[in-house]
């Protein structure tokens, strides 16, 4: 997608959709909400639900034969559990045959101590379990906690370790202001990693013009709150079913 010479404003709803990760994260939804949001994630087109593991059995069922997949975020949304943790989580997972994609957050209080080769491990054999079963790995270094050398750095141990994607933010920081995925955040990634991975934007991305500038800056994923598919694609406050042919 990132390689994409067309502007993001020219193509139709369908084709935007697919940049989307429609998130339902907030922990304290119930059922009917999830699958509420779920179904309009769904009739938007989205390239994934992404949900708490969790909503999984709940989600699994509405997205099954359709163009949408399923994202589980695993170890979310601290990063604090052991290497062998978020390995035996991802195999749960994985082992389940029907996720696409799963969002790991790294540790990103090892990454603030500057021990970037252990923060790298730390994600390793949770990302080869992701690559064994043929599940899209995302890795979350929480951009907000960190400054310019640490997500350089942060970065680097997420190429390392093998992951498909690195990924700004879980949208739960609380440890300070929260900037999420900035057009000024997401150029040091790109910076970064130079092409080397394909790059995921997610956190604060609420309005269309900073959606449609992320694509052509060349990110190639988005995580949207599912409050803010519809303002992306352009329908305001509308739901999927208000959607024009011609968008």
């Amino acid at each position: 997608m990132a390689s994409s010479i067309r502007k993001a404003e020219s193509m139709a709803a369908g084709e935007l959709a697919q940049y989307i990760d429609h998130s339902i994260l907030r922990p304290e939804m119930n059922r009917e909400e999830i699958e509420r949001y779920a179904r309009e994630g769904v009739q938007w087109g989205v390239a994934t639900i992404c949900a708490n593991p969790d909503a999984l059995d709940i989600i699994a069922p509405i997205v099954q034969g359709t163009a949408t997949g399923m994202s589980v975020v695993c170890d979310f949304p601290f990063g604090q559990g052991t290497p062998s943790a978020k390995e035996f989580l991802a195999r749960a997972y994985c082992q389940r045959g029907d996720v696409t994609d799963l969002d790991l957050v790294i540790n990103y209080g090892l990454v603030r101590s500057g021990n970037w080769e252990k923060a790298g491990l730390d994600i390793k054999a949770a990302i080869d379990v992701c690559r064994d079963h043929g599940v899209v790995s995302k890795v979350i270094i929480e951009t907000d906690a960190l400054i310019d050398e640490e997500i350089v750095q942060a970065c680097e141990a997420v190429i390392l370790a093998g992951a498909d994607y690195v990924k700004t933010s879980t949208g739960f920081y609380t440890g300070g202001p929260t900037v999420g995925a900035s057009r000024e955040v997401i150029q040091k990634i790109l910076k970064a990693v130079h092409g080397r991975i394909k790059v995921k934007a997610s956190g604060n991305v609420r309005e269309r013009a900073l959606f449609l500038d992320l694509i052509d800056m060349g990110v190639d994923r988005i995580g949207l709150s599912y409050k803010s598919t519809a303002v992306a694609l352009g329908a305001g406050e509308r739901g999927p079913e208000s959607q024009s042919g011609a968008y």
